[in-house]
């Protein structure tokens, strides 16, 4: 996700900074991997159905192969140390791509609006108060959507 910013947001222009935060919202809704969502969104703006799929063909092929190599390797020599050390640096600098990409997201505009507070109270009643996770957006999802509603008039 953090490589799919960059270039959408950063490098290619393709979309802004708060287009991508609204896009990435909504295909976390949507099962999948988000970075496969967000591939087709964007395909299927441009593009349409043909977009869609050469989005979704062009994200999945190389990683697939790259995949099945490192899988083939770490079958054959992950009981060395160093292979496994590799493999937990990779892991590291993943968190910290995330990371940093979570960072740039929060300085978006919308994050800094009122409506911030509904991600705050979010977090804390699942991950601070450990609250269902479906019955609190059961709440939480019609009061925010009123809210935005409210707040666009």
């Amino acid at each position: 996700m953090p490589f799919a910013r960059r270039m959408l947001v950063e490098e290619r222009r393709w979309l802004s900074a708060e287009e991508f935060t609204e896009i990435l919202s909504l295909c976390q809704l949507l099962p999948g991997p988000n970075v496969v969502n967000v591939a087709v969104c964007v395909g299927t703006r441009y593009r349409g159905a043909w977009g869609a799929f050469a989005a979704f063909a062009g994200l999945m092929t190389a990683p697939f192969f790259i995949i099945l190599a490192l899988g083939a390797l770490h079958t054959q020599y992950g009981h060395l140390p160093a292979v496994s050390a590799s493999f937990r640096g990779i892991s590291a600098a993943a968190a910290g791509l995330v990371v940093a990409m979570g960072f740039k997201m929060a300085t978006s505009r919308r994050l800094r609006s009122g409506m911030a507070l509904f991600a705050v109270i979010t977090f804390i009643g699942i991950a601070l108060m450990r609250l269902p996770l479906v019955l609190f957006l059961l709440g939480a999802a019609p009061l925010s959507v009123a809210a935005a509603v409210w707040r666009r008039k």
